[in-house]
């Protein structure tokens, strides 16, 4: 299990159980987790993309502040804790074999929700249709926030 404290869900029952049952019962993954998609609650922005194991899950549930586990410091990460720009739950979706959840969330502070400083971590878009190695185009002019005056430093955090 990927915390100290490890909570738990159900066992997925059968296909129909698992898929067209009222019962939550999330299929992590071999690391202990499931997938995230983030999405503005009123824009539907795809905001960020993140990973919950069953601690961060309940919480996120039992609070309705969204709390991740970060893969890179193998800890929970409350969004927006150090920022101010943490991120409230409007509604909480999971798909349909149960192995990814869906948030709709409302971000308070600078409205971001990337280190970065820009209000979705999908601020670049890839040109289609061309070169494979073609630059990436920035569809977010400018941060909401400087990251160096809320972290310390130009990145909020580091990658592995």
């Amino acid at each position: 299990m990927t915390d100290a404290t490890p909570r738990s869900f159900p066992a997925p029952g059968d296909h129909d159980a698992l898929e067209l049952g009222t019962q939550l019962t999330p299929r992590f993954d071999a690391a202990g987790l499931v997938t995230a998609v983030v999405t503005d609650a009123v824009s539907g922005e795809v905001l960020m993309l993140a990973h919950m194991n069953a601690e961060a899950l309940a919480r996120t549930i039992e609070t309705g502040i969204a709390t991740y586990w970060s893969r890179s410091r193998r800890s929970l990460w409350v969004k927006g804790e150090t920022s101010g720009n943490r991120q409230h739950v409007v509604e909480l979706r999971v798909d349909c074999d149960q192995d990814a959840v869906w948030l709709k969330v409302r971000v308070e502070g600078h409205g971001a929700s990337c280190h970065r400083g820009y209000r979705s971590c999908f601020y670049r878009a890839v040109p289609v249709g061309g070169p494979a190695d073609a630059p990436l185009a920035f569809v977010e002019a400018d941060p909401a926030f400087d990251p160096a005056d809320v972290y310390g430093s130009a990145c909020g955090h580091t990658h592995s």
